[in-house]
């Protein structure tokens, strides 16, 4: 059995990135950021720092727990800074090209034979970023859920060419050291969680397109009448509006179903950085 994993390297900060990072830190795991540049990592800092803080308003963490956590996050700008890890988490944009780039370094970079290399890709089949590498067998797919934090499940996606050490390896990481609950789906655009959701997503985009309703009370309707804790559009501005579309474009392209291409309203929010919750507005505005 492989040795449990107490150092994770971290491909990204964004608000997949910081998240992995504040659960793995809170876990007791030695955690190296790799960013961008400077200004990536104060906005990473920021963002798990922020994270952390609100945990502890709300009385869930303790400030020395939220010391301890910081402590065991660091940042590096190149990705040879992660050479030592066990496992490296790619979480950077939604983009094939973009992700396939960061998996031939990491495989340039990460010397170790027994290092796994994962993607918290939400659409990308893994067997195309496994064939980035010289070692498909050890890629797969850690997909979590925003805000990581929070929300307990894992969706975890093998391969054709994944192995069953690396099987083994993220479900034991995932459930034991991390605490999260996990499904495993098959290799295919939007995996499993996506593809329920996505489509139902952008019909209720379509549907405020139309005229037909106001995002407000379609929101409020499903959030009533089906006693879901969010209403679709809500939902999708939590996501980021360019993470539906991404997605949408990866099934659309896999499957060719009309009903999972995005529709022109999100594509001309996305090119006008109307991108949900965390650029202020998307479907609702937020403070």
């Amino acid at each position: 059995m492989a040795a449990p994993i107490d150092r994770v390297g971290i491909v990204g900060c964004g608000t997949m990135g910081s998240g992995i990072a504040e659960v793995c830190a809170m876990a007791g795991i030695d955690v190296r950021v790799a960013v961008s540049g400077r200004d990536s990592e104060y906005r990473g800092r920021n963002r798990l720092t922020a994270s952390l803080d609100r945990a502890v308003s709300k009385g869930r963490l303790t400030e020395s727990a939220r010391d301890n956590a910081l402590s065991r996050v660091s940042f590096v700008t190149e990705l040879e800074g992660l050479a030592d890890r066990q496992l490296v988490i790619e979480s950077v944009v939604e983009d094939e090209q973009a992700k396939l780039h960061v998996f031939k370094d990491l495989d340039r970079v990460l010397d170790a034979p027994d290092v796994v290399l994962a993607s918290n890709t939400s659409s990308i089949p893994i067997i195309r970023l496994a064939h980035a590498t010289s070692r498909p067998e050890s890629v797969v797919g850690i997909h979590f859920f925003n805000p990581v934090p929070v929300l307990p499940l894992v969706e975890l996606v093998a391969s054709l060419a994944t192995d069953d050490t690396t099987r083994g390896v993220v479900e034991r990481f995932a459930v034991d050291r991390l605490g999260k609950q996990v499904v495993w789906s098959p290799d295919r655009a939007g995996f499993m969680v996506n593809a329920l959701l996505i489509p139902y997503l952008l019909n209720a985009i379509r549907m405020v397109e139309s005229g037909f309703t106001s995002a407000e009370s379609l929101d409020r309707a499903m959030e009533l009448g089906c006693n879901h804790p969010m209403g679709p559009l809500r939902l999708a501005d939590l996501i980021g509006l360019d993470v539906v579309a991404s997605i949408a474009e990866a099934m659309y392209q896999e499957f060719k179903e009309p009903l999972h291409a995005p529709p022109p309203l999100l594509l001309r929010m996305v090119e006008g950085k109307a991108l949900g919750r965390k650029s202020g507005g998307g479907f609702h505005h937020y403070a």
